[in-house]
């Protein structure tokens, strides 16, 4: 039988610590949290290593590296709520769910919420609830939020997202840039939102709606996603505020 808790550990310690991320917090989250059990079954040998993965309807699981990375950069200290927008999987949600007092998630794609939701029950965190929910709206009836995450790609900084951001919090969202897109770290500060650090990246794209559909079939190991989503990391990050 495989040992997932051995490669769990050696991800953190080779993919995490090695790379730069360095809060001690979600180092221990994701040695935590089970990742294989968030994959297709087919996939569960390839869960560890340093790439994203296909999870169906044209969604991936973020590679190792990115997931601590967007987690470290929200500095959660355990009292916040936190919105999630792209629950794909349910993995970056459980994770957040370590951080944090409470998370809540979004999920367009009606079929992948259900899934991760169930995932999440399994395992017993309590703490999280996923939606099937158009994220570009947000979620102003339970605003404001201390952190908001986007792993999906827009176009601007959409200003709904703004709005349901608490003073003083962080929102983490990658925009498209031309060609290319730039993960940003924005911080609320009374009216003004401020631009923190930014990095490379590539994500799917944040589609407006919810879309109903029926659960597809099993993944395939040929369907492996592109290795990378964010193409930086803490030392590439670049301080703009």
């Amino acid at each position: 039988m495989r040992n997932f808790a051995v490669a769990r550990r050696r991800m953190v310690r080779e993919q995490l610590a090695a790379a730069g991320v360095a809060d001690r917090r979600v180092l221990a989250a994701m040695e935590e949290v089970p990742r294989h059990l968030f994959v297709p079954k087919l996939l569960r040998h390839r869960a560890h290593q340093p790439c994203a993965l296909p999870i169906g309807y044209g969604q991936t699981i973020s590679k190792p590296f990115t997931v601590g990375l967007m987690s470290a950069l929200l500095e959660l200290r355990g009292h916040e709520q936190v919105l999630e927008i792209g629950t794909g999987s349910g993995y970056q949600g459980a994770v957040l769910s370590r951080l944090a007092a409470a998370v809540i998630s979004v999920e367009r794609i009606a079929p992948l919420a259900a899934r991760a939701r169930r995932t999440l029950a399994e395992l017993s965190y309590d703490n999280i609830t996923v939606l099937a929910h158009d994220g570009v709206c947000g979620l102003a009836d339970f605003a404001p939020f201390d952190a908001i995450m986007v792993t999906a790609c827009a176009p601007y900084l959409p200003p709904l997202l703004v709005s349901q951001l608490a003073d003083g919090g962080y929102l983490l969202i990658p925009v498209s840039k031309g060609r290319e897109q730039i993960l940003y770290r924005y911080r609320r500060q009374g009216n003004e939102v401020l631009i923190e650090q930014s990095v490379s990246c590539r994500f799917v794209p944040l589609l407006p709606g919810v879309e109903e559909g029926a659960e597809q079939e099993e993944i395939l190991d040929a369907d492996i996603a592109p290795d990378s989503d964010v193409t930086g990391g803490p030392g590439r990050e670049e301080h703009l505020a």
